[in-house]
């Protein structure tokens, strides 16, 4: 067995190889650019070496600084992670050259399977139902407009060597294939260094289900059940879990059959991952593609499966021999996997970069899994993927794991940046989820006027009031014990209070009650226990015999309460100061109509327009780009422009100005 692994990857999935190799008393080599000079994936290892600069392609896609830190230490293997350098043919044959082992299959397979167009003519040879599309190369717009029109709108436009939703556009109508043509390659290009493309056809109603596979190098392919992806958004994976709701025994089999025939074909050997089309009508699946490398997602398969896929790709790069059948493969209860992103929903997911002032991931356990590579005091980079952390829970049916994973979201504190916690409770708590009734087509459907943080439930409102007033009443309770006081004018605590949320003024009466509190609002008691103390991000209570976790954070001279996927913020005020804030003036907002701004912190890759042009509804002002995702910006209504405040080039914050109009 090998005694030293590197890892050329970084942030949560390198944390997660390190673990299994720890485990099995291997030591590790972490890589390292200037933007993860502290990152924790450099702590946990053995040995780190630097290898460039923060943008991947001056360091983390160098195949050639990999192996001289393969050299400088000694490391018998390299382990890719996913992304980067993970389903590069010249790095595997690279490490061949030097003689050190790739935990992945063989360049023969990279390249068969790797390559989404040369997969697809494999698959197709090979009588693999695959989805209808032109698999030649794109070389330019007019050519994606026509093989777009003999397929048939819509068609999806897609990055050869794409991955983790870069480079994939979907087009509708000539307008949109060109100007995703262009979008796709660029992408393409900055993700991967490779800008090929080709078309396909965009399947209605499709569910994205794939299937997790194990080869070994003596001839043993297994699969290991299937992933459920369907919940996404700009084609990439927002929730996945296993088992899929949606799939019989019957076709499980044979997409696991057609999987594991598809792998023997190129003699493939290591973890791998089969991508289907499923008709959500019909139920016909059709090949999508192959990833030759470990899948974002693998944590669910894991536990449903009790099997370290990490494990088994080093034992099988080092030459052993799958230790089970196809037929001792189990599926255990289901696990659920949620993707916990810096990114801002209200904004249409817009990646958030920042620094991490408060990070603390919820408690871990039977039912529960955290997989991050961030720490508190951390920075989410411009330079890499928004992703936080996974967010895994197991439970015995999908109800269970459903509830063990919202509980978690509940604890999950993240503060310094936007995240998406409140959008993944939103996605858990819809009708259509708890009845698996997915699409890739579900975040459109379900929020199509984009995410906006849910109101509180009737039910949740009590609640919620009652902890707004305990955390007066501690807060009180703390002041009332600073030292120095006037002597004979000790404070009291007060009883009474009103919680302001909106427009809305409750008032309520606190007062100790059996070790907690009880809060009368009108007719009605709540009692509270609760050990919450001030500056503490989360409340953990009995709530009426009911445990319940909130986030509880300062706003202004209010707090912001966070449950269930809900926010509110609440105001505490004595009735005199309640009273007068009924009459206090609000200011109204700022206008920013007459403006274009950036919509997130990133880079201006271009400008369409200048001073004193006219612009249509719909046109194409500006290119922002952060985390190596393409956004376009475009005016909403006509007018002109009286002033440029940004040139390409410019590194923008959110919310800058780019153009001002008349």
């Amino acid at each position: 067995m090998f005694s030293k692994i590197l890892i050329a990857n970084r942030g949560e999935i390198a944390c997660r190889v390190m673990k299994t190799c720890r485990r099995m008393s291997i030591q590790t080599v972490a890589v390292y650019s200037d933007a993860d000079r502290l990152a924790p994936h450099v702590k946990m290892a053995d040995e780190a070496v630097h290898i460039g600069p923060a943008p991947s392609n001056q360091s983390y896609l160098l195949a050639d600084r990999i192996v001289e830190a393969c050299r400088q230490t000694g490391a018998q293997a390299v382990h890719p992670g996913y992304g980067f350098l993970s389903e590069k043919r010249e790095f595997q044959e690279a490490l061949a050259e030097a003689g050190i082992a790739f935990i992945g299959p063989d360049a023969h397979a990279i390249f068969a399977m790797g390559d989404k167009i040369e997969s697809k003519k494999l698959a197709k040879a090979a009588n693999v139902s695959t989805v209808p599309g032109h698999l030649g190369v794109i070389e330019d717009a007019d050519e994606a407009v026509r093989v777009a029109r003999e397929i048939g709108y819509p068609v999806m436009i897609k990055a050869s060597a794409g991955g983790g939703g870069k480079g994939m556009r979907l087009a509708h109508d000539d307008a949109e294939a060109r100007e995703g043509y262009v979008s796709a390659r660029n992408e393409a290009r900055s993700s991967f260094a490779d800008d090929r493309v080709f078309v396909e056809k965009f399947i209605l109603s499709p569910r994205h289900i794939e299937i997790q596979i194990l080869a070994d190098k003596h001839g043993t392919v297994l699969y290991l059940g299937e992933r459920e992806c369907s919940i996404q958004r700009r084609h990439q994976k927002v929730i996945e879990e296993a088992p899929s709701p949606f799939l019989t025994p019957e076709t499980r089999k044979a997409m696991g059959e057609q999987a594991c025939a598809l792998a023997r074909a190129v003699g493939y050997h290591s973890a791998g991952t089969v991508e289907f089309i499923v008709d959500g009508t019909t139920g016909q699946f059709y090949f999508l593609e192959m990833n030759t490398r470990l899948q974002v997602e693998h944590p669910v398969t894991e536990m449903v499966t009790g099997l370290d896929l990490v494990e088994w790709m080093i034992r099988i790069a080092d030459g052993e021999k799958l230790g089970f059948t196809q037929d001792e493969v189990t599926l255990n209860g289901w696990a659920i996997e949620a993707r916990v992103c810096a990114e801002d929903p209200v904004r249409n997911f817009l990646p958030s970069t920042g620094r991490l002032t408060r990070y603390r991931p919820p408690p871990v356990g039977r039912h529960v899994r955290v997989d991050t590579g961030v720490e508190e005091g951390g920075a989410i980079s411009v330079y890499y993927d928004p992703m936080i952390a996974k967010l895994i829970a197991w439970g015995e049916t999908r109800e269970a794991a459903t509830a063990h994973l919202k509980a978690a979201l509940d604890q999950y504190v993240i503060h310094g940046v936007s995240h998406n916690i409140g959008f993944l409770t939103s996605v858990l708590g819809r009708e259509r989820f708890a009845g698996g009734v997915l699409s890739t087509a579900f975040i459109a459907q379900e929020y199509p006027d984009g995410f906006c943080p849910a109101t509180v439930p009737e039910a949740d409102r009590p609640a919620l009031i009652a902890v707004a007033a305990v955390v007066a009443r501690k807060t009180a309770e703390r002041e009332a014990t600073i030292s120095g006081q006037f002597p004979g004018h000790d404070p009291v605590v007060r009883e009474d209070w009103v919680v302001v949320i909106g427009d809305d003024h409750h008032p309520v009466t606190i007062r100790p009650l059996g070790g907690g509190y009880g809060v009368t609002m009108g007719d009605r008691v709540v009692r509270i226990e609760s050990d919450w103390r001030i500056n503490d991000p989360l409340l953990r209570a009995v709530l009426d015999g009911r445990l319940i976790a909130v986030q509880v954070d300062r706003a202004g001279s209010g707090w912001r309460l966070t449950h269930n996927g809900s926010q509110i913020k609440a105001l505490v005020l004595s009735p005199r100061g309640a009273e007068l804030q009924r009459h206090m003036l609000k200011k109204a907002p700022p206008d920013r109509s007459k403006f274009l701004l950036s919509p997130m912190p990133g880079l201006l890759v271009s400008l369409a327009v200048d001073t004193d042009r006219e612009v249509e509804a719909g046109e194409t002002l500006a290119v922002v780009e952060a985390m190596k995702m393409e956004n376009v910006l475009k005016a909403e209504r006509g007018g002109r422009v009286v002033k440029v405040h940004a040139k390409p080039g410019d590194s923008l914050a959110v919310d800058q100005i780019i153009l001002e109009f008349a």
